[in-house]
C-alpha cells in the first residue's frame, strides 16, 4: 500500500441540525504521482461532504481534505455514536482501496408533537375524542397522560395512559370524556378540557380541546311539560273550587214527614219470601241474518290492493359506472365513492372527481370502485396500525371493489394499492396536513399505489381515472 491517511480528530460529536468538520490527512508514500478520489460511506454518508472530491500527490507530498457533517434535525439522525468511514481510490491503482473509519456521536433532542382528532366532541353522557402524539425526535418517547379541566365539571378514562414511541412513529390514546352532573333540561354547554402530556423532568405539554355537553331533553319540552302542569294543577283547583252538589229530593221530602229513612230491625221484620225461579225457556240458535256472507266467498270486485312500499337500492360505484357506460358506450370509465369518519358514504363520483374532503379531519375508512371498459381491477387497503389488512381482491367490469372497512371500531385508511386488467389506470390522494401526492399512473401487470405509509398521517380524499 503506497498511502498513509490520519483522521483529526477521529471521533467528534455534532448537534442534530448543525454541523461539524473533520481533517482527512494523507501522504503518498509511492514512487509515482497519483489521483485519489474521496467517498463517505456508512449511515452518515447522505449528511456527509468531502471538499475537495479528489486530490493529487506527488510521492512523499501531504494533502488533507476536509470532511463536513451536517445531521438533520429529524428522527432519522439517530442519537449516540455513529460509525462512518471514507473510501479512497487511487487512480493509478485502484484495486489498493483504503478506507480510514472514524466515529460520529450525534446529540438526543426531543420533539413532540400532539393533536386531539377532532378537537371538539358532543354529547349527552360522553365524547370520545382520541389524541394524536408524533415522536419527532431522535430518541425514545417515554410519557403519560392525564386530562383536566376547569371547575372539574369532566371524569377521564384514558387508555393507554402510558406510552412509549420510537423515534419517527406516531401513537394514538383513546380518551372517554363523561360529565359528572347530567343537562336534564335546557341547552349545550361548553366544557374546555386539555389531555397532557407530562415526560419525565420536563414540563407537561398541554393539548386544548372542547366538550359540548348536550341537554337529555330539549328545551321546548321542558317548556311544554311545564306548561302542560300548571294547566292541569289549574283545572283540579277550579273543579274542587266549583263541584255542584246533588242531593235527593225523596229524601227532604220524608223528613218532612217524620219517616225515618234507617232500615228497620232484624227482630222486627218478616222472613222474606223466596223468589220464584221461572222455567226457562228453549233456547234457539240465531239464525243466520241474510245479509252475511260467506267469509270464503269472492266475486271480481273493484276492491283495490295496498301497494307494498320498495326502499330504493342504494346508489353504489357500480350502479353509476353502469349508468355512465350506458350513455358513453366505448369508453373506460371508472366511478368511486369515499366512506368518511362521522360522514358515512359520499354519492358516487366518476373521471377524475374528488371523492372525500380536504383539510376537514375526516379520515376515510373505506373506498367503493368501480370499472367498465378494463376488464375488471385489483385492489388492497393499508390501514391504521394493521397495515395491509386483505389479500388481494379481482372483480370485473361493473362489480363493486370494496377496500377498508365501515365498522365503528375498524381502523381508518392510509393507503391502497390498485390496479386495472386492461389499460392504464391514474390515482391522485390527498393526506392528512399534506398537499395532493400528483396525478401517477401504471399499466398492468404493474400496480400503482396512493397514500402514505406514515401512521400518523391519513387518506382524505382520491381521485382517479383510467
Amino acid at each position: 500500500m503506497s498511502l498513509w491517511t490520519s483522521l483529526e480528530p477521529a471521533s467528534s460529536t455534532v448537534d442534530p441540525g448543525g454541523s461539524t468538520k473533520v481533517r482527512l490527512r494523507l501522504r503518498n508514500t509511492g514512487d509515482v504521482v497519483d489521483e485519489y478520489r474521496f467517498e463517505p460511506v456508512g449511515d452518515v454518508a447522505p449528511w456527509t461532504t468531502v471538499e475537495p472530491q479528489s486530490l493529487r500527490l506527488y510521492p512523499g507530498t501531504t494533502g488533507t481534505v476536509e470532511l463536513t457533517f451536517a445531521p438533520p434535525r429529524t428522527p432519522d439522525a439517530a442519537a449516540g455514536p455513529n460509525p462512518y468511514a471514507v473510501r479512497i481510490t487511487p487512480t493509478e491503482h485502484p484495486e489498493a482501496t483504503t478506507v480510514p473509519e472514524g466515529n460520529l456521536t450525534i446529540t438526543p433532542f426531543t420533539e413532540v408533537r400532539a393533536e386531539l382528532v377532532p378537537p371538539t366532541v358532543k354529547g349527552r353522557f360522553r365524547g370520545r375524542p382520541r389524541l394524536a402524539i408524533d415522536n419527532l425526535g431522535n430518541t425514545k418517547l417515554t410519557a403519560s397522560i392525564s386530562g383536566s379541566d376547569n371547575g372539574d365539571h369532566l371524569s377521564y378514562d384514558i387508555h393507554p395512559s402510558n406510552i412509549q414511541i420510537e423515534p419517527g412513529r406516531a401513537a394514538f390514546v383513546r380518551a372517554t370524556l363523561r360529565p359528572r352532573q347530567i343537562i336534564w333540561f335546557g341547552s349545550k354547554e361548553q366544557r374546555p378540557y386539555s389531555l397532557a402530556v407530562q415526560r419525565s423532568g420536563t414540563k407537561a405539554q398541554p393539548v386544548e380541546g372542547t366538550y359540548v355537553q348536550r341537554g337529555f331533553l330539549p328545551r321546548w319540552l321542558a317548556t311544554f311539560l311545564g306548561v302542560f302542569m300548571a294547566l292541569a294543577i289549574t283545572f283540579v283547583m277550579l273543579w274542587l273550587a266549583y263541584k255542584p252538589q246533588v242531593r235527593s229530593s225523596a229524601t227532604e221530602k220524608l223528613q218532612e214527614a217524620g219517616v225515618s229513612t234507617l232500615p228497620p230491625s232484624p227482630s222486627a221484620s218478616l222472613p222474606l219470601p223466596q223468589p220464584s225461579i221461572p222455567p226457562q225457556a228453549p233456547t234457539q240458535e240465531a239464525a243466520p241474518s241474510p245479509t252475511e256472507k260467506p267469509a270464503g266467498g269472492g266475486g271480481g270486485g273493484g276492491g283495490s290492493e295496498k301497494k307494498k312500499e320498495t326502499k330504493a337500492p342504494e346508489e353504489t360505484a357500480a350502479t353509476a359506472v353502469t349508468r355512465l357506460a350506458a350513455d358513453d358506450p366505448g369508453v373506460r370509465h371508472i366511478c368511486y365513492r369515499a366512506y368518511e369518519t362521522g360522514g358515512g358514504w359520499q354519492k358516487p363520483v366518476c373521471d377524475g372527481a374528488m371523492a372525500g374532503t380536504v383539510g376537514q379531519n375526516r379520515p376515510i375508512k373505506a373506498l367503493n370502485l368501480a370499472v367498465s371498459g378494463t376488464k375488471g381491477m385489483n385492489g388492497n387497503e393499508f390501514v391504521h396500525e394493521k397495515e395491509w389488512l386483505n389479500p388481494w381482491t379481482s372483480v370485473a367490469d361493473g362489480v363493486d371493489l370494496y377496500l377498508g372497512s365501515t365498522k365503528a371500531d375498524d381502523p381508518y385508511m392510509l393507503a391502497f394499492g390498485i390496479n386495472a386488467g386492461e389499460g392504464t389506470i391514474c390515482q391522485n390522494a390527498h393526506v392528512h396536513n399534506q398537499a395532493w401526492l400528483g396525478l401517477q399512473c401504471n399499466t398492468p401487470p404493474k400496480w400503482i399505489f396512493g397514500g402514505t405509509l406514515d401512521q400518523s398521517l391519513w387518506l382524505e380524499a382520491v381521485k382517479f381515472t383510467v
